[in-house]
C-alpha cells in the first residue's frame, strides 16, 4: 500500500530535487504537529534528504527547541510571520540542513491570539535567504493542516529549483 500522505502536493518531486542537488531539509512544526516531516517520510529515498524535524506545538518549545527569540514571541506571538521565519532558520540550524521550513498558524475551530482559524504562516530558510508565505485557508482542522503541508511542499520545491538559476 502506498503512503497516503505522499499525495500532499509534489512531495516526490521535492525529495528528488533535493537529492539531485545533494541538499537536505529540516522542519519546525507547530500547526502541523509533524505532518510535513511525516509526509516527506513516506517517499522512498527520503533518508538522503530529511535531516529531522521539531514539533514545537507549545510556545515555550518554539524558543527552547527551535530557537525563536523570546523578543519575537513576546512582541508578535506564536502565530506570526516573524515566528515562522525564525522557526525555519532554527530548523535548518539545529538540524544542520540546507533548508529549513517553519509552520505555524491556527487550525481552528476557534480564533487564537486575534488570528482567525485558517491563518497560516510558512517560513522557508535556505541558501537564498529567508521568506514567509501567509495563507488564509477555509475548512476544518484536517483541511487547514493538510493544505498547509501541501503549500509548504510546493513553495519549497519552487525555492529549491529557483536557486539553480540564481
Amino acid at each position: 500500500m502506498m503512503d497516503p500522505l505522499a499525495d500532499l502536493g509534489p512531495v516526490r518531486e521535492l525529495v528528488g530535487a533535493l537529492a539531485s542537488r545533494g541538499q537536505t531539509v529540516a522542519t519546525a512544526e507547530s500547526l502541523t504537529a509533524g505532518l510535513l516531516s511525516a509526509t516527506l517520510g513516506g517517499v522512498p529515498g527520503v533518508s538522503a534528504v530529511l535531516r529531522g524535524g521539531l514539533v514545537v506545538y507549545a510556545t515555550d518549545l518554539k524558543a527552547s527547541l527551535a530557537g525563536v527569540s523570546d523578543d519575537v514571541l513576546g512582541r508578535d506571538g506564536p502565530v506570526a510571520e516573524s515566528t515562522a521565519g525564525e522557526l525555519a532558520v532554527g530548523a535548518a540550524a539545529r538540524c544542520a540542513a540546507t533548508w529549513g521550513v517553519g509552520l505555524t498558524g491556527v487550525a481552528g475551530p476557534d480564533t487564537q491570539d486575534g488570528h482567525r482559524a485558517g491563518t497560516v504562516f510558512l517560513g522557508f530558510h535556505g541558501p537564498d535567504g529567508t521568506d514567509v508565505v501567509k495563507l488564509q485557508l477555509t475548512g476544518d482542522r484536517w483541511f487547514v493542516r493538510s493544505h498547509a503541508v501541501r503549500e509548504a511542499v510546493s513553495h519549497l520545491l519552487d525555492r529549491v529549483t529557483r536557486t539553480d538559476t540564481g
